[in-house]
């Protein structure tokens, strides 16, 4: 069918429209037969234009507006009600969908529950939610919930502001006191300092290799280590706390296994149903289960090749599929769309058609 003359409409943070080639997304948008509209949501979307596809990043605005702020709510209260008023929009991503991801112990209770998982040999870390500051009470959340030493404490909001990203390895009892709740504790996995990140475009993927935390021991005698995911975990991050220690530099790599990497594929467009998002994986070193220890709405793509290209062809292939009646689902969400488009691709392994690499969209 195509998108001849039709309009996207985009909202992103001033931050973060600065880091993204708007001539090279313009240019592929037009020939795919789609022009661009950039928006601005502190004004009326009603008088900026017809829009067919809505693509936005409101989750810092999203996590602000559940936090109580008024201005947020305002904005998003606005944008609800416009898309209520169009219902015909292709959202990407619907909002409730995206609002899954804002809550890390909501996201994490999804991924424990998901039945093939045990089987197939992927896992999330067990993880307790701390909701008060002491320390017999969070000591018996976590036997109840088998949380074990060395775990990482991490805000339960999970996007919305830098201080999302700040995470502490907690190694004993004496620990806990650092723990600011609401907040959750995970036991720590050791993966010989390797993140797998997996980047999401409805049925394609792109898979990078990061540096990540060094293996670490339950301990009596360490104190709290606090850091940022953005200093550990970047492609040029060199972190002490990612150089392993001799006695671990003998074990065997683990290799990530593209089976299992599938399936979390398959569960987190079944039931969180979003077209734009990623996820970390780590390797357990003991047993080479895959560990999920994160999900992210609209991350960085960094070095995903021909992002641009691979949204609008995934776009088109919702719109397509939404025009043949082929999809269930209201008008405007995409979790019944993405559940009808079949098969993945790893967008590694097939030919480049431009070059275009991702966004470094963080």
């Amino acid at each position: 069918m195509g998108g001849y003359g039709k309009n996207i409409g985009i909202w992103i943070s001033d931050k973060k429209s600065q880091k993204l080639n708007w001539n090279e997304l313009t240019t592929v948008c037009a020939s795919h037969g789609y022009n661009l509209i950039k928006l601005d949501i502190e004004k009326p979307l009603e008088s900026q234009g017809h829009i067919d596809i809505f693509i936005h990043k409101l989750t810092d605005i999203l996590a602000a507006a559940d936090q109580g702020d008024k201005k947020a709510s305002f904005i998003i209260s606005q944008v609800e009600q416009y898309l209520s008023n169009h219902p015909n929009i292709v959202v990407i991503d619907p909002l409730d969908n995206v609002r899954i991801l804002l809550n890390r112990y909501r996201y994490y209770s999804i991924l424990q529950n998901e039945p093939t998982f045990q089987k197939q040999g992927v896992f999330t870390p067990n993880f307790a939610e701390f909701t008060t500051n002491n320390t017999d009470t969070n000591l018996e959340i976590m036997r109840q919930r088998g949380v074990r030493f060395p775990m990482i404490c991490k805000p339960s909001i999970s996007h919305g502001s830098k201080s999302a990203h700040e995470m502490i390895l907690i190694f004993n009892e004496r620990g806990l006191s650092v723990c600011k709740p609401p907040c959750v504790v995970q036991s720590f996995v050791n993966h010989n300092a390797i993140l797998h990140k997996v980047f999401l475009i409805g049925n394609r993927y792109h898979i990078c290799e990061r540096p990540s935390l060094k293996n670490f021991y339950p301990s009596d005698d360490y104190a709290p280590i606090f850091y940022s995911t953005g200093e550990v975990c970047k492609a040029d991050s060199q972190s002490t706390l990612s150089i392993l220690d001799p006695h671990d530099k003998a074990e065997i790599k683990m290799s990530l296994n593209e089976g299992k990497i599938k399936n979390i594929i398959r569960v987190l467009r079944r039931d969180i149903g979003l077209l734009l998002t990623g996820f970390d994986v780590v390797i357990d070193n003991a047993t080479g289960n895959h560990a999920v220890i994160d999900i992210n709405v609209f991350p960085s793509y960094d070095h995903f090749p021909d992002f641009f290209e691979h949204l609008l062809e995934s776009i088109e292939e919702i719109v397509d599929k939404k025009a043949q009646g082929l999809c269930n689902g209201s008008s405007n969400s995409l979790s019944g769309n993405i559940a009808c488009l079949n098969g993945f691709v790893n967008v590694s392994k097939c030919p480049s058609k431009f070059g275009v690499t991702g966004m470094n969209f963080n």
